[in-house]
């Protein structure tokens, strides 16, 4: 599965995407959303990031026929809030993406 990893945090990014390439994915990480969606089956998105707000970034990604990971801090109750509005197909703590990736990516 083709995994676009959302990640404008320079920690994050290719920690993930090294995580998705153990578990027999192929990732991408995008730091800078562009005009053109890259294929894909998966969105990995962070529901805190600035640069690539999550109220644009996930409709493009639905209408695209993504499924969307959104992930947020436990305490960021409002983002969790954002993702399940805008359809998210699964929300995760950063403590989840950290320690259950593989389950998720199994799961979803």
């Amino acid at each position: 599965m083709r995994v676009l990893i959302f990640e404008d945090n320079l920690m994050w990014g290719p920690r993930l995407a090294k995580s998705v390439q153990a578990f027999g994915h192929e990732p991408l990480v995008i730091a800078k959303l562009r005009e053109a969606l890259p294929t894909g089956d998966l969105a990995i998105v962070n529901l805190g990031s600035l640069s690539m707000p999550a109220s644009d970034l996930v409709p493009r990604l639905k209408a695209a026929g993504f499924k969307v990971l959104a992930h947020a801090g436990h305490k960021e109750k409002e983002l969790h809030d954002l993702g399940r509005d805008l359809g998210c197909d699964r929300l995760a703590t950063n403590s989840e993406i950290t320690h259950k990736l593989e389950q998720i990516l199994a799961e979803i």
